[in-house]
């Protein structure tokens, strides 16, 4: 079992970047794949980025390929989202979700979730 928590969500600027750290718990966190997920305000869950348990495989969603970028540190037990020239529309809580296969981008595989953490962009 994995117990996640998200940090370093806040209030920025268009353009502004933010990282986003995920906390995990658990003897088997190495071998699960990882992915971010956000939920804007009145929208649906939306799929981010996808990391497999050795990141030999990385995926994001086209409306942020080029400017976020996830990472993961096994022996720190941590997953990371770099978020660089935010805009208004990534307003969102952000999620991460661990799955107990090595890789998946899809919503219904992953097993278990973060409370999440708020991003807002604005000027």
């Amino acid at each position: 079992q994995v117990q996640l928590e998200e940090s370093g969500g806040g209030l920025v600027q268009p353009g502004d970047s933010l990282r986003l750290s995920c906390s995990a718990s658990g003897r088997t966190f190495p071998q699960y794949g990882m992915g971010w997920f956000r939920q804007a305000p009145g929208k649906e869950l939306e799929w981010v980025a996808a990391i497999s348990d050795v990141s030999d495989i990385i995926d994001y969603s086209d409306s942020v390929k080029g400017r976020f970028t996830t990472s993961r540190n096994n022996g720190r037990m941590m997953v990371y989202l770099q978020m660089n020239d935010l805009k208004p529309e990534d307003t969102a809580i952000y999620y991460c979700a661990a799955t107990s296969s090595f890789y998946c981008s899809g919503y219904e595989c992953f097993n278990y979730w973060g409370q999440g953490t708020q991003v807002t962009v604005s000027s």
